[in-house]
Formats: C-alpha cells, sequence, structure tokens
C-alpha cells in the first residue's frame, strides 16, 4: 500500500482550531452558563477595582471616611469576585473535559473508520500521541479561550462606552494599546504553530520510540543493542526539551511585550488623566476611578491575549484530531441495512478487483465456499489471499465486484448491505498474528462474546487446546507477552468459535503451530456445519480442506478437491506446493 510522506514539523493549517469549536454544540447550556459566570467574574474585578479607587480617591482629596453602604457594596464585589472566580475555573474545566471525552471516543471512532489502511504504517506510540495527548492539550483551548474572549470582548466594550461618556481622551490613551494587545498573538501565528507542531512532533516521535523500546525489551537486552535505543531515547528526549524551549521563549518573549504595552498604556492613561484634572474634565475621586476604570477593563484584554497566543501553538494538535474526527469510512454504513437470515451461510466473491493505490491485487476473482464446506485457497506469498480475508472481514470494500454471504433461502447478499454488527456476529476472520490484550485467557476469550457462560468459555477452550497453556485466571501480559506464537493461535482461534460465528475465515492461522497442534485445532472447527475459508501453505491443512482453489495473477487459476488438483501435471496447485512446507 502506498503511503505520502507528511512533515508533521510543518506550520498546520489555519482554522484548525475553530473547526473543532462545534464539539461544543452539544453543551450549549454550560457553554452559556460558563459565560455568564466568566462575564459577572471580570465585570466584578472592574467594578471593585474602580470602586476601590474612586474610596480611595474621596478619602485623600475631601478626607472622609467611606459609608456603610460603600464598605457593604466594596465586601460584596470582593466576594462575588471570588466565588465567580472559582466557579469559572469549575464550570470551565467541567465544560471541557466533557468536551475531551466525547473527542477520545470520536478519535478511536475514526482510526477505527479508517483501520487498517489509515492505521497502517504508523507506529502506536504516534497514534497513542493522537488520541490521548493531542486531545489532552485541548483542555486548555475549551477551558481558557472561549468564555474568556466573549466575556473580555464584553467588559472592554462597556468600560470604552463608558470611558467615552466620562473622559474620551482616556480611551483615546487605551484604545491604541488594546488594538495592540489583540494583534499582538497574530503577528507571529504561523511561527508559533510551526512551534508548537515541531514540539508535538518531538513529543509524539519519542512517544513512539518509547513504546518501541518496551515491546522490544527483550530483543534489545539479547541483541545488546539496549544502550544504543538508551542513546536514541536521550536524544529524543534533547530534542523535545528543544522544542520546548523554543515554545517558552517565544511565550516569555510575547509576555514581555504585553507587559510593556501594558506600562505604556499605565503611561498614556497618566497623562490623560492629568490632562482632563487640569482642563476641569475631571476632579477630585473620579480621577483616579477613572484611571481604575481605564486599566482594569485592559487587563482581561492582556489576558486573552495570552491565551489566544497559547492556543495557537495547538494547532497541530488540533490539526491531527480534526483529522482523525473526519477520516471518511473506508467500508461506509448501508443507509438502510438488510436483515442477514437464519441458518448457515456460504461465501462468494463475485468479480471481485482491489487494489491499494497502485497495481490491481485482486482482478476479477470469482471464488465459492459453499455453506458448511471448507475451502482452502492457497497461493504464493503476495498473491492476494490475505487481502480477500480483509475483504471478507470489511476492513475494505471491493474496487470492482462485490463481496457476498449465501443464505440457504433468498438472494445473495453483499457485506456493503449489513450493519457492522451483523456481519461480525456472522463472520469471524482470525489471522495470523491477532493480537491479544492484558488481562486474564478468560477476559481475551471472551473479547468477542462478552456474556458467554462460564461452561462454554471451558468447553471451547479445552477443544481449542487452551486449557493446556493455564488456567483461565492467568494474566496473558500485554499484548499476549506471555504466550507463544502457537498458544496465541489456539487462543485466537477459540475467541473467534466462542462468538458462534456462521462463517469461519483463518489467515495462516495455524503457521506457528506443530503437524500435530494444527491437526488438533482442524478438528475442533471441522464436523460443525460452519463455513471455513482457510488460507494456508501447510501441506497438511490444505488437504484437509474439502476443496481447494489456487490464487495466482489476482485469478482464481484452478480449482477442486486435492486429488484432483495434484492429478493434474504442471497444475498452480503442485507449483504452490513445491515451496510449502509439509
Amino acid at each position: 500500500m502506498n503511503t505520502t510522506a507528511t512533515d508533521h514539523t510543518a506550520a498546520p493549517p489555519r482554522g484548525a482550531l475553530r473547526a473543532l469549536l462545534p464539539a461544543l454544540a452539544g453543551h450549549r447550556a454550560m457553554v452559556a452558563r460558563t459565560c455568564a459566570t466568566a462575564l459577572v467574574e471580570q465585570g466584578s474585578l472592574v467594578a471593585l477595582l474602580t470602586l476601590a479607587a474612586h474610596t480611595v480617591g474621596t478619602a485623600v482629596t475631601e478626607g472622609r471616611a467611606p459609608g456603610g453602604g460603600t464598605i457593604t457594596a466594596l465586601v460584596v464585589l470582593v466576594l462575588v469576585r471570588a466565588l465567580a472566580t472559582w466557579r469559572e475555573m469549575d464550570l470551565s474545566h467541567d465544560l471541557a473535559y466533557r468536551v475531551l471525552a466525547e473527542l477520545r471516543v470520536r478519535v478511536f471512532d475514526g482510526l477505527a473508520r479508517g483501520a487498517p489502511a489509515r492505521v497502517a504504517g504508523k507506529r502506536s506510540g504516534e497514534l497513542a500521541a493522537t488520541a490521548m495527548a493531542d486531545v489532552e492539550a485541548l483542555e486548555f483551548f475549551y477551558a481558557h479561550t472561549t468564555a474568556q474572549l466573549l466575556a473580555s470582548g464584553v467588559v472592554f466594550t462597556g468600560g470604552a462606552a463608558t470611558l467615552a461618556a466620562v473622559e474620551p481622551w482616556l480611551l483615546a490613551a487605551l484604545l491604541p494599546v488594546a488594538a495592540l494587545l489583540a494583534a499582538a498573538p497574530f503577528t507571529d501565528a504561523r511561527g508559533r504553530a510551526a512551534r508548537g507542531a515541531r514540539t508535538r512532533a518531538a513529543t509524539a516521535k519519542l512517544s513512539a520510540d518509547t513504546v518501541d523500546t518496551v515491546d522490544g525489551l527483550r530483543e534489545l537486552l539479547a541483541s545488546g543493542a539496549l544502550p544504543r535505543q538508551r542513546d536514541r531515547l536521550a536524544d529524543q528526549g534533547v530534542t523535545v526539551g528543544e522544542a520546548q524551549r523554543a515554545e517558552a521563549t517565544w511565550d516569555a518573549t510575547a509576555a514581555a511585550v504585553r507587559d510593556l504595552l501594558t506600562v505604556l498604556a499605565v503611561l498614556g492613561v497618566v497623562a490623560a488623566a492629568a490632562r482632563s484634572a487640569a482642563s476641569g474634565g475631571l476632579h477630585g475621586a473620579w480621577v483616579p476611578a477613572a484611571m481604575a476604570l481605564a486599566l482594569s477593563v485592559l487587563g482581561p484584554v492582556a489576558e486573552s491575549a495570552a491565551a489566544v497566543s497559547r492556543a495557537v501553538g495547538l494547532r497541530a494538535a488540533a490539526a491531527r484530531v480534526g483529522a482523525a474526527l473526519d477520516a471518511p469510512a473506508l467500508a461506509p454504513p448501508p443507509a438502510s441495512p438488510h436483515p442477514l437470515p437464519p441458518g448457515p451461510l456460504g461465501v462468494r466473491l463475485h468479480a471481485v478487483g482491489f487494489d491499494y493505490g497502485g497495481p490491481p491485487v485482486l482482478d476479477g476473482v470469482e471464488l465459492t465456499v459453499p455453506a458448511g464446506l471448507t475451502v482452502a485457497l492457497v497461493g504464493a506469498s503476495g498473491a492476494g489471499k490475505s487481502t480477500c480475508a480483509h475483504l471478507l472481514a470489511r476492513f475494505w470494500d471491493p474496487t470492482t465486484g462485490a463481496v457476498q454471504l449465501l443464505p440457504e433461502d433468498g438472494p445473495p447478499l453483499d457485506l456493503r448491505d449489513l450493519s457492522d454488527a451483523a456481519l461480525r456476529a456472522a463472520v469471524a476472520v482470525v489471522g495470523q498474528d491477532a493480537p491479544l490484550f492484558h488481562g486474564t485467557l478468560a477476559d481475551n476469550l471472551r473479547l468477542g462474546a462478552p456474556d458467554a457462560d462460564d461452561a462454554l468459555l471451558a468447553a471451547t477452550a479445552r477443544t481449542c487446546g487452551v486449557d493446556l497453556i493455564a488456567p483461565l485466571d492467568t494474566l496473558v501480559g500485554e499484548r499476549g507477552a506471555t504466550v507463544s506464537g502457537g498458544q496465541r493461535a489456539r487462543i485466537s482461534l477459540a475467541r473467534a468459535l466462542l462468538a458462534g460465528p456462521r462463517v469461519l475465515v483463518l489467515d495462516e492461522t495455524t503457521a506457528h503451530l506443530d503437524n500435530t497442534g494444527d491437526a488438533r485445532l482442524a478438528a475442533a472447527i471441522g464436523g460443525s456445519g460452519r463455513t471455513t475459508l482457510v488460507i494456508a501453505h501447510r501441506r497438511a491443512t490444505i488437504r484437509r480442506a474439502d476443496r481447494i482453489a489456487v490464487l495466482e495473477a489476482g485469478r482464481i487459476a484452478e480449482e477442486g478437491t486435492w486429488d484432483e488438483l495434484t492429478a493434474r501435471p504442471g497444475s498452480a496447485l503442485l507449483r504452490v506446493l513445491a515451496d510449502a512446507p509439509s
């Protein structure tokens, strides 16, 4: 399969963050409460500072102590500010974590829609970085950006209108600085996004290298390569540190620029207030009150500028999350699924053509597996046998033709017309290296049949020889680290049989077994009336099948029983068997 290299360190596209705003749509009430609380929090601070400045100004200029009403108002504003600050933090983070929980599920759904094609060739650490770290990074965006920007805009607009009415010169001193603060995050947005992308890419690579190291620890120790791998991880850590320092340096510089602009605003406001006081526009306690109002409405603008600047660095994470969310389905669900009738099912590949974006792998394959029979699909390595299995699992849809299930009564049913649940219940595909998950043997067997009772579980385990591996409550370790390839094959087959599929596809499942183990598993699946397609190279496995189909040059070259095909001089089966194990 052809893949296109992507430069993960380039600046991500603009609009990646905006594209994730619709995730808030399901939480409109909480968004409204968060925005309202942020508005109260910022507005109460402006009112508190303005009233406090007026109170102090009154005491200084008039020598008059504040009255009970003023003190009460100040106390109320302090309490409101404290309560609103706590409540805004609580609501904003609650909202953010609810959105992130939904995004994680949607990212996994996106990966599943595109699997295995969009997962193939990608390292598990990189996928984990998208599914977990990138989503987690967006917490800041959802918790500290939207509500703060809205509240800051409202507070600044209200404060600016008040200043325009009280003393236009104060507004004139404030507006240029506010405009510069608002524009500052966008002056180097592309560079900030690129630096964020480098940090995310370096972190994802370190994650992938770490996962690879842990997975291959035994091999690294056995080959003496662990010191080199450790040095490689150290180099990756240095790369991550350099990327993070570059971001931190820019953040510090941007913060210094914002502080400088704020100082300029203070100087401008002081000069404007002095001019107004000298001309009689403002007098007495209203001079410090107006100055406090001007500077307090500027504070949220500076905080919003800092939040936007930091959010720009999340574009890379947002772009990867957005790509996962919008990933098109390689096997889209049907608009109106057809019901699958009960009873035995046969399988047919009808004029099937398929490619992975390059030369055709299958070119007009015609293959029928009658209900209840076992057919061996054989061919040279790379002939497309596993592709047939993947099409039967509907990991992909054929480019041409159709993959069908054949009920005893009724017309053939195209897999594209079945719901995913119906297809998974009817067809089980077991590969050569089917993964195991951290948990007990019983947990792994119940993966496809979580409601299977203990008696059926034990019987299936005995049938496939899983009971000979270890007790069913034994932990198998992450990715089945404690079991051998042959034991993994037994577990994988038992897991498939426990779900009771009507069609079983075995893709080199018994390749790691010896002849005795292979024969035992063949006996376990034989005589059940189940339709079975066996992809195999082992001579004994092929010989046990009811019929044999030979795949060659993307087509079924010949089909028949063992005796029929081996009796033909120069048959395609004999060419395959010449390189096959006994």
